[in-house]
């Protein structure tokens, strides 16, 4: 798709006019505001509502709130006339409402790099997953041996734990290592401390749209339309405080202290084109889980690592379509006992890896659990994340031409905090 907006037409944007995700950007008073980027630029989408350009709710605002959830509680008509919409008010040749209006375009247009970009939409609840059959394997052999790496379980049903969505950050927010209980193998009892063996697990988080009755499971066709779109997710993990306190329960203090997403919600539709198949598989699934069609997609993606005040390093380059269940999967499962979702929810894939070193979504398994570090561009060697560490995820789906892109997911390492004597 071409657009008048120049910077979209360019082989090396993220947001072409086929993308125009959805986020929230700050203004010069601090407020947020719903927008989507097309090119270098943002257009408010506060503005287009508020002059009567764009109508989503049917008269009812809402762009005027500093998240999405009104507007993706609307649904799936709704969201498919919004992008109709968008796409003919920016498409070369167009509805001239907003690229004939100077001082429309002057209202409602930005250069991306003046604005701060805000959490895109209130984060419901939150649930990760286990859904990397290479993460899992390399895991569970480092733990249990390869003949028992993967769970009895784990070929028949996404393995799951509820997470923390108060600490869920959109990319650039910093965060301080975290504590917690540790206690070594030789250890006669844990003692307390800064984690010592901080990690990232590369990610894609599913946004939840619309949501269903307490009660009442969906399909998995039911459940991939309740999916407004996906964002790029670092879950970022405590290996060391993990390892003291997961059993029997799972995660708990090694994984709420930060999970970090991208600013741009990306849509289904933008997406279709790269729609592919989840892998064959071993078992075949319960009829509940089943497939109506392909519900992956084909997204490249890339870990790159920068030590402080040094240029980064790329350490991983892997692809979403290496997962063992889709997000519309998950989303079923999770449903599938009485669960109620809801509008904002947020489930993150599980650990993309692939089956080479070089394609592995985790520290933990790039460097063997510690056992074979990586030399970084700079000389430095890692093992796991130090402080000043900036990890930044990037991720696009590559089509003839043009790129879909999430725009960055970054984060960078502080300091533990000091707990009294």
């Amino acid at each position: 798709m071409k657009s008048w907006v120049e910077s979209a037409n360019s082989a090396t944007t993220q947001f072409p006019l086929n993308n125009l995700p959805y986020g929230v950007f700050l203004d010069a008073d601090g407020a947020g505001s719903p927008c989507v980027a097309i090119g270098d630029m943002i257009v408010d989408l506060a503005v287009l509502e508020d002059e009567g350009v764009l109508d989503a709710g049917g008269g009812e605002a809402v762009f005027d709130v500093p998240f999405l959830n009104e507007f993706m509680d609307l649904g799936s008509d709704a969201w498919a006339s919004v992008r109709a919409r968008l796409i003919d008010l920016l498409e070369e040749g167009g509805d001239d409402a907003l690229s004939g209006s100077d001082d429309l375009r002057e209202a409602c247009m930005i250069a991306q790099a003046e604005v701060e970009m805000a959490m895109p939409f209130v984060v419901g609840e939150y649930t990760d997953f286990y859904a990397g059959r290479h993460h899992a394997t390399n895991v569970g052999t480092m733990f249990r041996g390869k003949e028992n790496a993967l769970p009895p379980n784990w070929l028949h049903i996404p393995i799951g734990y509820n997470g923390r969505a108060s600490t869920v950050v959109v990319s650039g927010t910093d965060f301080p290592r975290p504590n917690g209980q540790l206690k070594g193998p030789n250890d006669a009892v844990p003692s307390f401390g800064p984690c010592k063996r901080l990690d990232i697990e590369l990610e894609m988080g599913a946004v939840v749209g619309t949501g269903n009755q307490m009660g009442q499971p969906v399909s998995v066709a039911e459940a991939d339309a309740m999916i407004f779109g996906y964002v790029i997710l670092n879950d970022w993990s405590a290996r060391d405080i993990q390892a003291w306190e997961y059993q029997p329960l799972g995660p708990f203090q090694a994984k709420v202290f930060a999970s970090t997403i991208s600013p741009w919600v990306v849509t289904k539709a933008a997406l279709e084109p790269f729609r592919t198949s989840t892998p064959e598989r071993e078992f075949e699934l319960l009829p509940y889980l089943q497939e109506p069609g392909p519900m992956l997609y084909n997204i490249d993606l890339e870990v790159a690592l920068a030590p402080e005040g040094k240029d980064e390093t790329v350490i991983s380059r892997t692809n979403y379509n290496e997962m063992y269940y889709s997000s519309a999967q998950q989303l079923a499962h999770h449903a599938s006992g009485g669960c109620e979702m809801t509008t904002g929810d947020l489930l993150g894939s599980g650990t993309i890896s692939g089956p080479e070193k070089d394609q592995r979504g985790a520290l933990l398994e790039i460097t063997w659990s510690g056992a074979e570090p990586i030399t970084l561009d700079s000389g430095e060697t890692r093992t796991f994340l130090e402080d000043g560490d900036t990890v930044t995820l990037r991720g696009g789906a590559k089509g003839d031409g043009y790129t879909i892109g999430f725009g960055d997911c970054a984060g960078t390492i502080l300091p533990a905090v000091k707990f009294p004597a």
